[in-house]
């Protein structure tokens, strides 16, 4: 019998996320990056039953960046480059896993394009912010993976770091990484689970070990708030046990 994949099933759950709403987010995913697929809740179903185990190359990168995760820590056992039929005859979805139990090997990601390097790893997110409230001025830190496809960035933070999930969705041209960024407060925080959003740019230093810029939102008042955001690079690392050693509070 096939083993459930429960990882994938609890990373969709911790989204909030029905099977449905994955599968659309996969797609739209797909989309934004070129390369659509087809995705439908019997798909992720089957990805979640453990019927199917190793997703396609145009399906692990859609997964990666909804998810914020390598596919590694999605519970399956690899990336195929090609598709086999499956035995609901639509081998265009995805495929089967093999009946000797032999995972295939994880096909090879593209390289990023333009000339840019690989960001890709766990990196140190840190942003400092005025609260008006308390007339003074805080630091807001996460760890965070940061996976690349081509010139996209996709920044989610890793959730032991901090009560406050945060994502970033940013696009590399030369030593410029510009996008946007999205926090939800913690429910029983200051902000009692608030979600703020703005835009964000970021300059990349020469060793590519350190972006630093702004970020501009929206305040409780309406106003139109900035500071100081940067990202130290820690780790190129995003596998199981090196997401696990930084899933922790900064400074911990």
């Amino acid at each position: 019998m096939a083993t459930p994949n429960s990882a994938l099933r609890a990373v969709r759950m911790g989204l909030l996320m029905s099977q449905d709403d994955f599968a659309r987010a996969v797609r739209e995913a797909g989309t934004r990056a070129g390369q659509p697929n087809d995705a439908n809740k019997r798909l992720v179903q089957r990805w979640e039953s453990g019927a199917t185990t190793a997703p396609r190359p145009i399906y692990a990168r859609a997964l990666e960046y909804v998810t914020g995760l390598p596919i590694e820590s999605l519970g399956f056992s690899g990336v195929v480059p090609m598709a086999r039929v499956s035995d609901d005859g639509q081998g265009g979805h995805d495929v089967e896993s093999s009946v000797n139990g032999i995972a295939a090997a994880a096909a090879p990601q593209p390289e990023p394009q333009g000339g840019h390097r690989n960001y890709s790893g766990v990196w140190l997110s840190r942003y400092e912010y005025f609260s008006s409230g308390r007339d003074s001025a805080f630091t807001g830190q996460h760890f965070v993976v940061v996976l690349q496809h081509g010139n996209r960035l996709t920044v989610r933070s890793l959730p032991g770091s901090s009560d406050s999930p945060l994502t970033m969705d940013l696009e590399i041209d030369g030593h410029v990484a510009t996008g946007t960024w999205t926090e939800q407060t913690a429910t029983e925080g200051y902000y009692r689970g608030a979600r703020y959003h703005g835009a964000i740019q970021l300059l990349v230093e020469p060793t590519g070990r350190r972006m630093t810029g702004k970020w501009v939102g929206f305040g409780k008042e309406f106003d139109v708030n900035t500071g100081p955001w940067e990202l130290v690079f820690q780790d190129a690392s995003t596998n199981k046990a090196t997401l696990a050693a930084y899933n922790k509070r900064p400074g911990a």
